[in-house]
């Protein structure tokens, strides 16, 4: 042990102790106020305290916190209900988090072949840099050597190719496989958007051999590139898609969605959660949609990431010692860095903003997706004067 908490020594914390927050600011309990470009990776879409979500919550908090899925919940129904009207799918499992929703992809389309048949039809294709969460099968998934080291063999049925590498994905296919995983836009891995025409091609690929098609949605789905779904932008749909971050606005929540189809080998008794879809959770994803759904929101998030991007660009053209490129979609950016990642993460903390660092030295600009113009410029402001704090270019 490092420290003297009592907690697991697996967080390499920051010193910074939040007391409250509102929108897209936080306030310590030293009395400094924080610019948060994070969102607790990708959670806080609608910001800190929103009215509607404190609201939600604390009306059904008053009313009925857990039944257990022994009992139909209403609201669990209906959060499902229009989650399938704005997407692709038929169907909804409600979970806690992101990679509960994700093994329950991999096990609904195991179950797919195994209730058509073709138990032997278990692997799994992904790609490296990927980031899948850290149960011992998404890790597997993932197919990352610094989660895998420690915790005994890999899980098997996962293979990983190059991202993005249709040849070497077609080339992996083999009578065992059962599906394609894959983040629309790599989070983690460095903020490495899959192109349009090349999850389109997976669309047809996996067409083309009978697989299904599973989307990683958990940090680059609800809004974050500027439609409720990333995978949107290329005109095509997965079979299994799972999410959660930003759908529960903060509160610990995730989904499992898949089609019809896809879903059909998923009966009862196959699955189940205790606290996945409970009442509080289901209450916080409905106002969430309330808002996401709202004429004009989506829109914005366009408009705002736009915004975004022309100052990252002229930052990277100003301070070419500091950033090399912009990264991402949406409003799920960020820069290339030259110097190390964390200098900027630094930077940018002892300036009084929060990011997210993410691999291949990349800082993940994350700000909550009602943002306003006004702190979109100062985000930049303050991103500039990390670089000019940074640069050997003082001038620049």
């Amino acid at each position: 042990m490092t420290s003297q908490s009592a907690l697991f020594d697996t967080y390499a914390r920051v010193p910074l102790t939040v007391e409250r927050g509102e929108g897209c600011w936080l306030h310590d309990t030293d009395g400094r106020t924080f610019l948060d470009f994070g969102s607790g990776i990708a959670v806080n879409g609608l910001g800190h305290a929103h009215p509607h979500l404190i609201s939600a919550l604390t009306e059904q908090a008053g009313k009925l916190w857990h039944t257990s899925n022994l009992y139909r919940i209403p609201d669990q129904e209906r959060l499902a209900e229009r989650l399938c009207a704005a997407t692709f799918a038929d169907r909804v499992f409600f979970t806690n988090s992101g990679v509960e929703a994700v093994e329950c992809a991999i096990k609904t389309a195991r179950r797919y072949f195994y209730a058509k048949g073709e138990p032997d039809r278990v692997g799994i294709i992904t790609f490296q840099g990927a980031f899948h969460g850290r149960t011992l099968a998404t890790i597997a998934a993932g197919g990352q050597a610094k989660y895998l080291e420690g915790f005994g063999p890999k899980a098997p049925g996962f293979d990983q190719v190059p991202f993005g590498d249709m040849d070497a994905l077609e080339a992996a296919i083999t009578g065992e496989t059962a599906a394609v995983l894959i983040e629309p836009v790599q989070g983690e891995g460095g903020l490495r958007p899959v192109p349009d025409e090349t999850l389109r091609a997976m669309r047809d690929l996996c067409d083309a051999h009978g697989l299904l098609l599973i989307f990683d949605e958990i940090q680059c789905g609800m809004g974050r590139t500027g439609r409720l779904f990333a995978h949107e932008h290329a005109g095509i749909a997965p079979d299994i898609m799972a999410t959660a971050k930003a759908l529960g606005g903060g509160f610990p929540v995730g989904a499992c969605l898949a089609t019809e189809e896809a879903a059909s080998g998923m009966v009862p008794g196959v699955h189940g959660t205790t606290y996945g879809g409970n009442p509080l959770a289901m209450a916080v994803g409905n106002a969430v949609l309330d808002v996401m759904l709202e004429d004009g929101f989506l829109e914005a998030v366009e408009q705002k990431a736009l915004r975004l991007k022309q100052g990252l660009v002229s930052l990277v053209d100003r301070f070419p010692d500091i950033f090399g490129e912009v990264r991402g979609k949406g409003l799920m950016t960020g820069l290339k860095c030259v110097v190390p990642n964390t200098d900027v993460v630094r930077a940018l903390f002892d300036g009084h903003m929060l990011v997210v660092p993410a691999g291949d030295n990349v800082i993940r600009i994350l700000p909550p997706l009602i943002v306003s113009d006004e702190e979109i410029s100062e985000g930049l402001a303050r991103l500039e004067a990390a670089a000019r704090a940074l640069s050997t270019h003082a001038g620049a």
